[in-house]
C-alpha cells in the first residue's frame, strides 16, 4: 500500500514537470558537441572559417595497406550524412589533414591529381584544372610532408579555396573556381574514394 502510494506520487511529479516544461516551451539541454581523436590527433568539435562556425562532420584515418598515412577531418556548416549532401553543402567548408608518416610532396600531388581524375567527370575536371595544377605545385614546392605536419584546405564563398600548411596560409591568390573544392573533396567522397572506410568516417558513419 505504502509502495503503491510512493510510486503514484513520483509519477504525478514527473507528469507535472513534463506539463510545465511543455507549457513554458522548455526542453532539456542537448549534449555539447564532442571532438574526435583518431591516431592521437584531436579534431575539435567546432572550427571557424571566414567568421562562420562549422561543425565536425567526421574524421578518420587514411590507410595504405596496413600503414597509417594521415588523418582527415571534414567540417561543414550543418550535418551531412551522405556524400551528395556533403558535396552539395553551401557555405564555408574545411578539410584538415595531418600526416602520420613522411611522404614526398610530388608524390602526394600526383596522388591527389589522380584521385580527382578518377572521381570527376571530364567537364568537372576541366573547370577545376587551374586548382588541380595549383595544389600539385604547392606540394611540389613543399618537397615533403613529415609525420606531424598538417595542411588545411578551406572553401570560402566569394573568395575561393585557400590552402594552409602547418597553420600558415600559402602565399598567392585563392583558387577562385568553386568547382575545384567539390572535385577535391571527391578524392575522399567520390565513387572511387582513396579509402572507403575513411569516406564513411568523414560522413560520420564510422568511429574509425
Amino acid at each position: 500500500m505504502r509502495r503503491t502510494l510512493l510510486v503514484g506520487l513520483l509519477m504525478s511529479g514527473l507528469m507535472a514537470f513534463a506539463a510545465q516544461a511543455q507549457t513554458s516551451g522548455q526542453v532539456a539541454p542537448s549534449a555539447p558537441p564532442q571532438g574526435v581523436e583518431v591516431a592521437g590527433v584531436k579534431y575539435e568539435p567546432v572550427a571557424e572559417v571566414a567568421g562562420q562556425k562549422l561543425q565536425l562532420n567526421g574524421a578518420g584515418i587514411r590507410y595504405k595497406a596496413i600503414f597509417k598515412v594521415y588523418t582527415a577531418g571534414l567540417y561543414l556548416g550543418s550535418r551531412a550524412g551522405s556524400a551528395d549532401a556533403a558535396l552539395g553543402a553551401s557555405g564555408p567548408k574545411r578539410l584538415h589533414i595531418q600526416m602520420l608518416r613522411e611522404i614526398d610532396g610530388n608524390e602526394l600531388g600526383k596522388l591527389f591529381t589522380k584521385g580527382m581524375e578518377d572521381n570527376a567527370s571530364r567537364d568537372e575536371f576541366g573547370k577545376a584544372i587551374n586548382g588541380v595544377l595549383r595544389i600539385a605545385d604547392i606540394f611540389a614546392q613543399k618537397k615533403k610532408l613529415s609525420s606531424g605536419e598538417n595542411f588545411t584546405v578551406d572553401y570560402i564563398p566569394g573568395t575561393g579555396t585557400v590552402v594552409l600548411v602547418n597553420g600558415k596560409q600559402v602565399p598567392g591568390d585563392a583558387i577562385k573556381e568553386p568547382e575545384f573544392y567539390t572535385v577535391l573533396l571527391k578524392i575522399w567522397l567520390g565513387k572511387s574514394p582513396a579509402d572507403h572506410q575513411l569516406k564513411d568516417a568523414l560522413l560520420g558513419q564510422s568511429k574509425r
